[in-house]
């Protein structure tokens, strides 16, 4: 760690931050019950949180830069052909109304609307681990509208209102453009999924994806008749169903049974070349419910967009990928402070969030080179060496 962290030195124009980066960065890996200011100075021996706090609110480095390199160490440790991008989001509860982006919107960590602030994130996803490789704050339109209110959080001019689809898209472009981030699919649920903006630019560039969606998603049968992803369920012959397993949990591999149709979007036509299936996934047992005393299956679906002739268990292992976020955002939280931070402005807040990713992905990095000869260069400082790229992305298509 101590290697990674002088390599970095880089990003400052004096010794002194960069000597206090390496503290934070190990004071996140630390085991620290807090991993706030105070907790990470106490761990580090220092008397008083000033230090980090000084790095995180005055500090003259760049976070973005950072996060640049960080998705390019991580996506070279953990480098594989069919590596998935995952996108998701994920909440920090926030008392007060200072913090940036602070709002009362809804929070996936209690499923009720509570005074939060919202980060995009954007994990990478192999055979070999998995860590975050970027992240976008939300900010909701009340805070867009407010110009003053930017200003004093430090926002920067001229920001516009983004959808966390959009902030989601922003993100692959910054991953297709590293040539260090090689990856076959794009992955997340419904929340994602169901945004014809994130599908028509995967379709525009040729990109596979597994995204979940919603029941009501229109649809397009093999035939062309209209229909949507609850009627292919009601639709589906019992021998059409086959178990599989979409991936290793924590126990064990979970098996579901798939379900597979040719579909596709109404109004959206796949890449030259693709084709979109539905992919069905159900529960292999009941469960009981006040409203189904009878017992009924979870059932989720999924919108695949990847070549013609791709196998339905490639599809299925793709779709099983998306877990792998929902692990980095409770060990970012639980082990790595990620939302434990105590600040308020739009710089402070990217420079914690984004120190808080380099300690993951160390991790990540890591544990996927234990027992391996590696390869990649000890030295931070020195570029990794290069990966075998996509084909080059062609040009958008004109939606007209």
């Amino acid at each position: 760690m101590t290697a990674l962290t002088d390599g970095l030195g880089w990003l400052f124009a004096r010794p002194e931050p960069k000597v206090t980066f390496g503290l934070l960065v190990r004071a996140m890996l630390s085991d620290a019950g807090k991993k706030n200011c105070w907790g990470m100075a106490e761990h580090a021996g220092l008397p008083n949180p000033k230090r980090f706090q000084l790095l995180l609110r005055d500090g003259s480095w760049d976070a973005d830069v950072l996060r640049d390199w960080v998705r390019g160490y991580a996506a070279s440790g953990l480098a594989d052909a069919d590596a998935a991008l995952v996108m998701d989001d994920t909440q920090a509860i926030k008392k007060g109304i200072k913090s940036v982006g602070v709002a009362r919107q809804h929070c996936g960590l209690t499923g009720q609307i509570e005074n939060c602030q919202v980060m995009v994130m954007l994990s990478y996803a192999s055979a070999h681990g998995h860590a975050f490789v970027d992240r976008e704050l939300y900010l909701p339109k009340a805070w867009v509208g407010d110009v003053d209110r930017c200003r004093e959080a430090g926002v920067p001019v001229g920001r516009q209102a983004r959808t966390k689809p959009q902030l989601a898209v922003d993100m692959l472009g910054r991953a297709m453009a590293d040539e260090q981030v090689t990856f076959r699919w794009v992955v997340a649920d419904a929340g994602y999924g169901r945004d014809p903006g994130l599908r028509g630019f995967c379709h525009d560039h040729v990109l596979s994806y597994v995204l979940a969606v919603p029941v009501d998603l229109p649809l397009c049968g093999a035939r062309g008749e209209p229909t949507r992803p609850d009627v292919l369920l009601a639709d589906t012959p019992p021998d059409a169903w086959e178990q599989r397993s979409c991936g290793h949990g924590s126990k064990g591999q979970r098996y579901w049974d798939f379900a597979a149709h040719a579909v596709t979007v109404k109004g959206q036509h796949p890449a030259p070349g693709f084709a979109h299936t539905l992919l069905i996934r159900r529960a292999l047992t009941a469960k009981v419910t006040k409203d189904h005393p009878e017992g009924i299956h979870e059932v989720a679906y999924f919108l695949v967009h990847a070549p013609a002739g791709t196998p339905v268990p490639a599809m299925i292992t793709a779709a099983g990928l998306r877990w792998n976020i929902e692990d980095d955002n409770r060990c970012g939280k639980d082990q790595l402070g990620l939302d434990q931070y105590q600040v308020r402005k739009w710089n402070p807040w990217h420079r914690h969030v984004t120190t808080s990713m380099l300690a993951h992905a160390f991790l990540a990095v890591t544990r996927a080179g234990l027992g391996k000869d590696l390869t990649e260069p000890a030295d931070p400082t020195a570029p990794p060496p290069k990966r075998p790229t996509r084909t080059p992305l062609p040009a958008p298509r004109d939606a007209s």
